[in-house]
């Protein structure tokens, strides 16, 4: 399918840069959303659901998602957790801002080396705290 003849038949040729660009093509176009518009540039009200319209009349509605099941179900444990450095605004207020850096670093290291003893992972430092997951 010749995408760009598609949009200039709509009367939104001014588009066909934006969907070259963002490699729209016939196997994705059935998948676009409002949103996937939006985001490569497409801002009319009118014109998005210009373009649903014509979607839906090529007959390429989203197939519904599928998601394979395996022959034998598997239940697993999942530990998330949360850490934080208490007391860390009274000792950032105490200590230089170098130091209270080298502080929260070798904390974010022990943590983190906890976390791999367990076989976990951290997903995540957030200032003082870090969120990991085994």
């Amino acid at each position: 399918m010749d995408i760009a003849a598609w949009l200039r038949g709509l009367g939104l040729e001014q588009y066909e840069s934006a969907f070259r660009a963002n490699d729209v093509d016939a196997q994705v176009l059935p998948r676009l959303t409002a949103e996937d518009l939006i985001s490569i540039g497409v801002t009319s009200v009118g014109h998005r659901r210009r373009l649903l319209d014509a979607i839906v009349a090529l007959g390429a509605e989203a197939p519904p998602a599928t998601v394979p099941i395996p022959a034998v179900a598997e239940r697993r444990q999942l530990t998330v957790m949360f850490c934080d450095l208490v007391g860390s605004t009274a000792l950032s207020a105490r200590l230089d801002p170098e130091d209270y850096r080298e502080v929260v670093a070798a904390y974010h290291r022990a943590v983190a080396d906890a976390v791999r003893s367990f076989d976990g992972f951290v997903a995540k430092y957030m200032g003082d705290g870090v969120s990991a997951s085994t």
